[in-house]
């Protein structure tokens, strides 16, 4: 992977700032609760913050403890995470993975990836079954406050977009990519991620970008190659 250039650095750099001005201040507040950001973004999978928190507060009240949860007939953890959608391949993922989690640790306890260095940390989460690089970089941003980037559809499509990227670049490698641009400062990371997603909902949206009002249009790949301002 090219090593990214000062240039680059200091264009994603005056993105994010503008970004965090726009729709911020975003300011990182982890949470501390490793598995319980582990969960609670498998739940988030293809479904809305609304029905994500939802799924969530039904599944600690049917199973209040995370044994409780694996010893379940996954059927009934379905029903409780019915309003998430994709309840049938949710419900097995979260006990799959609790259980391995307890296979290793001998309990529940995640705390020990804030100490280990980030790859190793991301390295152990995405060695779970069903735990991809962006759940992962969820659980070691929101929770431990360590900087990995999640690429979610938003970010992935405004890094590719603005050039951030290389055309064609993959999730994966837009994480690594978009990390090493940002530097090692965990708040940087986590209010350029906020950003890009709020101004992927608001202005630069999958189908319909709305370029002619973009903050970011004189600093974007997309417009320059596709300018095209309505009547």
């Amino acid at each position: 992977m090219p090593t990214p250039t000062p240039d680059l650095r200091l264009r994603f750099a005056s993105i994010a700032d503008d970004l965090d001005a726009e729709y911020g201040p975003f300011v990182l507040h982890p949470n501390g609760a490793p598995l319980e950001e582990l969960v609670s973004t498998i739940l988030s999978q293809h479904t809305s913050d609304v029905n994500t928190a939802r799924s969530w507060a039904s599944l600690r009240e049917r199973f209040p403890t995370w044994d409780a949860l694996i010893a379940a007939n996954p059927e009934e953890v379905a029903d409780a995470i019915r309003m998430g959608g994709l309840a049938n391949q949710k419900a097995p993922r979260i006990q799959g993975v609790l259980e391995e989690i307890r296979e290793r640790t001998g309990g529940f306890d995640l705390g020990f990836l804030a100490d280990l260095p980030l790859d190793e940390a991301r390295a152990w989460l995405t060695s779970l079954h069903g735990v991809g690089p962006k759940t992962a970089a969820c659980v070691l941003l929101f929770a431990l406050g360590r900087p990995a980037q999640p690429v979610d559809t938003h970010v992935h499509r405004l890094a590719l977009r603005i050039g951030l990227v290389p055309p064609k670049t993959t999730p994966e490698r837009c994480e690594s990519i978009l990390e090493d641009l940002l530097g090692d400062n965990p708040q940087t990371t986590y209010a350029a991620h906020k950003g890009l997603i709020a101004h992927g909902r608001a202005i630069c949206q999958a189908r319909t970008p709305r370029c002619p009002v973009c903050i970011l249009k004189d600093r974007c790949d997309y417009y320059a190659h596709h300018r095209h301002d309505p009547d």
